[in-house]
Order: C-alpha cells, then sequence, then structure tokens
C-alpha cells in the first residue's frame, strides 16, 4: 500500500471514528449514555463492514495460509492486506473465498474480546512477522493490547464487532490489487482483496446493479469510447489527451482564468525544478520528500515541484511590500509532479503529472476572513451554478505531523470556524486531517451515482510567511529607539539538514525577526477545481461524457440530407469553426435517420440537418442530443443562439464588475440579459417524414442496444 493511499484510507474513514464503543456482549466499565448502534448508522456499517473483514482474513488464512497484516472498514465495504510469498490472488479466487466464507457465516461463529500484555501478544503472534512488527512499534513496554477470536481466526484488534457473522447474510470479494506492507515499496509485497458485505442478500443485489451504473460512468472507459485521453506504461501516471480532451482541458482552464480575472487575481508562473533549499525553507523536504522527483545536477540536489506555493513565496519576496497592496491575490495553472507510487494510480483520479488552477492569497490578519469567504463564493459559484453539483464542506484540523507552534494552529483553525459560521451552510469537522502547514476547508463534491470526491480545498497557513520571512511594511510609525531583547522572548525555530544521498551540502533553516514597523502576512492556499486532472474525471463520470455546451468538443454536427447538399455543408461547418465553435460535418454517405442517431451516440450537442428548403432559406434545421426537433433558423441566428450557450452563466462577480464599468444601456442590456430566439416548427427535411423516420430511429435504436 503507497503512502498515498494510506492517505486516502484515512479519508475515507475520517467520519466513521467511533469513540468509546463496546461490544454488546461487553460488560459496562462506568456510568455513560447508552445508544445502540444500527446498520442504519455511519458507525453501524462500520463496525459490520470491520467484522466483515475478519472474516475475509480466516479465509485468506485458511485457504493460502497468508501472513495477515491490514484489514480495515472503508466507507463503502472493507479491504484485508496479506503475504502470500509468490502467490498471485485474483478473480478466479473469488469465488473459492466466498464459499469459505459462507461456511462461517452458517457456522454462527461469535467475536470474543480478550486483553493480554504486550509480552502475551508477541508469544500469540511470533508466527507472523508483520503483527510482530506492529505490537512492537505500537504497543508500549509493560503495556496492553486488545485481539478477537472469531471461529479460528484471532487477530489484533481494537475492535468493536458485531455479535455473530449470522447477521452477515450477503458477501461478495469486488477487486484485488497490490500493495505495500506500511505503504513503503522498499518493503514486502502483499496481496490486497476488497469485499463488500450487506444484512440481506436484496441490499447485494442492489450493490452490485449500483456498480454495474458506475462502470458505465467510470471515466477511463468513456475516456477510450469518447477518444478523449489514454495512459500508457511508457509514463505512468502521466496522461496522454486526445484533441478533443484537450479541447475540454482548455476549456476549463480558460473558464477558471477568466473567473479568476473578475475577481482580482493576477497570473503568474514559476519554474518547475528548484534547488532543495527551497523545499527545506519550506519544509516540503521534512515532510512530504517521499512524494518528490528529486535529482542531481552538479552534486546538487533539485526536487520537481509538487506544489506551487514555494514558488509563489519567492515571488513574493522580489519586492518591498506594503499593506497598502494586500490582499495579493496569485494564481498559477502550473504543471506539478508527484512521486505517487504505482499501485496508488487510478486513472484521472490519481496521477503523477498534473495541473492545478491554484491560488496563494497574501493577507492581512484583517483580511483572513474576507477572503476566505470569497473563495468559498467562488467555490460554489463554481460547482453548484456552472456545473450543478451537490457538494458538502469539511474542517479538517491540525495532523499528528505538522509544522509550527499549537497555538498558531488554534489561532488559524478559529478563523476558518468563524467563516464557516458566518457562510450558513452545513459543514462538518474532520480532526486531525489538515495540510502540514495549517488547517483547511476541504469541498467534497457529490456525483450523479452519490459519490463522495474530494476536490476543491481553501487552507489558512501561518506557517510559510515565517519560514520564507514574508514581510510587509504596516502604518506604523517607528521610532529609533533601541529595545532590550526581552527575557520570556519564545525560542526561535531551526532546522538544521546535513548531506545526504540527494544534496552535497549542509544547509540550515532558522526563524527571523520582524524588521521594526513591519509584520508578517497570512497565507491562503486555495484550489477550486484542484487537479483539472481529477476535476475531469469527476465530471466526466457525473455527465458519462455528455458535457455542457460549452464545454463540449463535440457541440455541432452539420447533416446534410444526401450528397448533393455536402457542398452546402462544407460551408456552414467553416462558418461555424471560424465562429469558434466545435462543428463537424457528417461526410458519411449513411442514411438521415442513420446520421441523426450517431449524432446521438456521439454525444454532439446539437444536430444541423440540411436539405433542399434549408440551402433556399439560409437556414438550418436543428436537433438536440436527445432527438428533440427544435426547428428551422436562420443560419445567422443560429450562430447567435450557439454564442448565448458557449459560456456557463455568469457569476455575481462578474455583473458586478460589469456593472460598476461604463457602458452603454444597450450593451448593458446585451450583456446582462440574455437573448431570445424563435425557431419556426415546419415539416420534416426530405426523408421519410416524421412518423417513417421515428420508427426508422427506434429500430435504430434498438440495433445500437442489442451491440
Amino acid at each position: 500500500m503507497a503512502a498515498a493511499e494510506i492517505e486516502e484510507e484515512k479519508r475515507e474513514t475520517a467520519t466513521q471514528k467511533i469513540e468509546d464503543a463496546y461490544d454488546l456482549h461487553r460488560p459496562l466499565e462506568g456510568d455513560c449514555e447508552l445508544k445502540l448502534l444500527t446498520l442504519a448508522e455511519p458507525e453501524g456499517k462500520t463496525v459490520f463492514w470491520h467484522s466483515s473483514a475478519h472474516l475475509l482474513g480466516q479465509a485468506l488464512e485458511n485457504l493460502y495460509g497468508g501472513f495477515l497484516c491490514h484489514g480495515p472498514p472503508l466507507e463503502l465495504g472493507f479491504f484485508y492486506d496479506a503475504y502470500v510469498g509468490a502467490r498471485m490472488l485474483n478473480q478466479d479466487c473469488f469465488e473459492e473465498i466466498e464459499k469459505e466464507v459462507a461456511k462461517y457465516i452458517k457456522e454462527k461463529q461469535k467475536f470474543y474480546r480478550a486483553v493480554m500484555s504486550k509480552e502475551e501478544a508477541l508469544e500469540l503472534f511470533k508466527y507472523n512477522p508483520f503483527k510482530v512488527q506492529l505490537i512492537k512499534s505500537k504497543v508500549p513496554d509493560k503495556g496492553k493490547t486488545t485481539v478477537y477470536r472469531c471461529g479460528s481466526l484471532i487477530d489484533l484488534c481494537t475492535g468493536p464487532h458485531i455479535p455473530s457473522t449470522d447477521l452477515i447474510e450477503a458477501f461478495k470479494v469486488t477487486k484485488n490489487a497490490g500493495s505495500y506492507w506500511l505503504g513503503k515499496q522498499e518493503c514486502d509485497s502483499l496481496q490486497r482483496l476488497y469485499g463488500v458485505s450487506f444484512g440481506t442478500k436484496k441490499e447485494l443485489k442492489e450493490y452490485v446493479k449500483m456498480m454495474e451504473e458506475a462502470a458505465k460512468h467510470d471515466h477511463r472507459n468513456v475516456g477510450k469510447q469518447q477518444d478523449l485521453f489514454f495512459f500508457h506504461n511508457i509514463s505512468p501516471g502521466s496522461c496522454f489527451y486526445f484533441p478533443d480532451g484537450t479541447y475540454v482541458y482548455n476549456r476549463l482552464i480558460s473558464f477558471m482564468r477568466e473567473e479568476l480575472g473578475w475577481r482580482g487575481y493576477q497570473e503568474v508562473i514559476a519554474p518547475n525544478i528548484f534547488n532543495l533549499k527551497l523545499w527545506k525553507t519550506s519544509g516540503h523536504y521534512k515532510n512530504y520528500k517521499e512524494h518528490m522527483f528529486i535529482l542531481q545536477v552538479e552534486k546538487q540536489g533539485f526536487g520537481m515541484k509538487p506544489m506551487n506555493c514555494p514558488g509563489h513565496c519567492i515571488i513574493y519576496l522580489e519586492k518591498l511590500r506594503s499593506y497598502k497592496e494586500f490582499p495579493i491575490r496569485f494564481s498559477e495553472f502550473g504543471v506539478l509532479h508527484r512521486n505517487e507510487f504505482s499501485g496508488s494510480l487510478a486513472g484521472l483520479f490519481r496521477v503523477r503529472r498534473f495541473v492545478q488552477d491554484d491560488a496563494h492569497i497574501f493577507a492581512r490578519i484583517d483580511q483572513i476572513e474576507q477572503e476566505v469567504m470569497g473563495c468559498l463564493d467562488l467555490a460554489m459559484y463554481i460547482y453548484a451554478t456552472a456545473f450543478k453539483f451537490d457538494y458538502e464542506l469539511v474542517l479538517s484540523t491540525r495532523p499528528e505531523k505538522y509544522l509550527g507552534k499549537v497555538e498558531v494552529w488554534d489561532q488559524a483553525e478559529a478563523a476558518l470556524k468563524r467563516v464557516l459560521e458566518k457562510l450558513g451552510a452545513p459543514w462538518r469537522l474532520n480532526p486531525g486531517d489538515g495540510a502540514f502547514y495549517g488547517p483547511k476547508i476541504d469541498i467534497m463534491l457529490k456525483d450523479a451515482l452519490g459519490r463522495g470526491h474530494q476536490i476543491g480545498t481553501v487552507q489558512l497557513d501561518f506557517q510559510l510567511p515565517i519560514r520564507f520571512n514574508l514581510q510587509y511594511r504596516t502604518d506604523e510609525v517607528v521610532k529609533e529607539e533601541k529595545k532590550e531583547e526581552s527575557k520570556d522572548k519564545p525560542a526561535k525555530m531551526k532546522e538544521v539538514y546535513p548531506p545526504d544521498e540527494f544534496d552535497a551540502e549542509s544547509f540550515t533553516w532558522e526563524e527571523q525577526d520582524l524588521k521594526p514597523g513591519f509584520a508578517r502576512p497570512v497565507m491562503i492556499h486555495r484550489a477550486i477545481l484542484g487537479s483539472i486532472e481529477r476535476f475531469l474525471g469527476t465530471l466526466i463520470e457525473n455527465c458519462i461524457g455528455k458535457f455542457p455546451f460549452w464545454l463540449s468538443p463535440k457541440q455541432v454536427c452539420i447533416i446534410p440530407v444526401s450528397e448533393k447538399h455536402m457542398s452546402f455543408g462544407e460551408k456552414v461547418e467553416a462558418r461555424l469553426k471560424a465562429e469558434g465553435f466545435a462543428a463537424v460535418l457528417d461526410r458519411s454517405n449513411l442514411t438521415l435517420n442513420k446520421k441523426i442517431r450517431n449524432m446521438q451516440l456521439d454525444y454532439f450537442n446539437y444536430g444541423a440537418v440540411i436539405g433542399d428548403d434549408e440551402i433556399a432559406s439560409s437556414m438550418v434545421d436543428v436537433r438536440t442530443i436527445n432527438n428533440e426537433r427544435m426547428g428551422k433558423i436562420k443560419i445567422d441566428q443560429f450562430i447567435g443562439f450557439l454564442k448565448a450557450q458557449n459560456a456557463p452563466p455568469m457569476s455575481e462577480a462578474h455583473k458586478k464588475v460589469m456593472e460598476s464599468m461604463w457602458m452603454s444601456e444597450d450593451e448593458k442590456k446585451k450583456v446582462l440579459e440574455p437573448p431570445k430566439f424563435d425557431f419556426v416548427k415546419s415539416k420534416e427535411p426530405e426523408g421519410k417524414g416524421k412518423k417513417g423516420e421515428a420508427e426508422a430511429e427506434a429500430a435504430e435504436s434498438k440495433k445500437d442496444e442489442s451491440k
């Protein structure tokens, strides 16, 4: 299991941690408020799937003699990692495992809890080197730990568990994967099996149906079918985009670039590779080195940037800054590289090379709330208005591994809580999942299948301004007085980096004092689409490749009724392309019905049919992707109709700027009020007539579905 996967699991299970939960048959050890958990509650499902993981582990031990390693519940289901030597577990093993688990369920095996000393646990698990390592590293000397027995399986576990296995009526192994012990590539390779279980067989059938639907939405499948993108083992984790995929990718960036312009951002460009001194100063070398691509040049270490923030600090430092300049909003669509392990790569959702719609806001303390509120306003416009996503706000607080002082973290977390309370939108707390340099507000999107995707983030950072000694001149009048050093002054932070395998030079970072009359800015890290790759994958799965018109690489298909209408169709195609639309002329010799059907199957937003009448009147007969016949319209008006849709809905920030600038009333009306277009309903173009065409299309549709 890669380290990146560990972070993913933390995110998946963060909302399901169960504090002070007891097994149903465990005696209470003091006064308490009693609450019984059921499968209708997230905590109950977590216990149910955790217990099911033990059955999977029992089968792996009994069938393959595997050394069990790690078997947690997930947001949906569970998995177990096991070491089985050179043997490869694959789909051929699934049925055998399911039959074995069915035996355990039929036996109504009970779960028994036992408390033992570290020495007893080491003796009990001496046959399993992985469990021995966990006990030695996790259980303190003279400390105690807990184990659970279920059938023939005894496993190191904190529990709790369901009373007995007969509560599990349906069990299914869903997939297999490779992983590494402790998520480290240099450790042993493990076999991972995923599974899911339910209290009824009906629920399992519903789950299987949902997974079949999810496969139709899978962005990797849609990407192949629509020639959007692909991956190649010549560059694992780095996407190759076909022209249509590139079109969508660039439109997303252009959309964000324009919207950021309305909101006062300034775009910058920073290098892709930096000397390791930068990453040691920022703290990334200490906290993020395993996810970086590092190389040596002339005995000096350099790292490909995994994020843009340190580069933006260097741009900030290049000028003397004044309080009057704030807030300073830097944006960048920089290429980033992260060294994700091959086992964690997953289509566009986890890649090694990607682009973020990244921005960093340098603000005064008194501007924090207004700037974070502005970031969330942008997020809500992008998600809810432009793309019609449901979303959830999550506040993630100080993790175990962090930079800086606790009191500074408390200050930052309190500021974000105040913003969320002012916003009034629902939010939840996710303790311990903040970035190592500051707390954050994550935005979780829900797609058409109800699945959650962590996309955007707003992170408050008091640490990088200290580490890069970022300062700005205040309006304070400074008197030239010699100040005595305070005895109670807190010790400065200091880090020493000796030479290592990547860098022949030593390096020392030390916290610097503020100059008189200067203050430190606060840094706000902000990404709304997150990585363009991940957002694109989420968007594809949500709309199954039926992109909104302004984003679509297939906006208009021009459909000549026959060969004699082809010449006029070429002129219409040329005009639409000149106007900036993604237009394609169907040059095939298929029937009109088949051309219209192909237009729909290829996900064109509109089809423009051209026959004799259309040529004579300089019109096109327009159909939608859903085969709604809109009617005929003049070509010039059709272009206006398309232009009116070739941008997402206008944001309030955009409207505010437009209303504040000088424009004539007519110009304002054109910009702020969408025009109306009238289509002429008339008889069908030359062909079989409405009834005949409908029957033919229905027949074609049945053929396509059967294929």
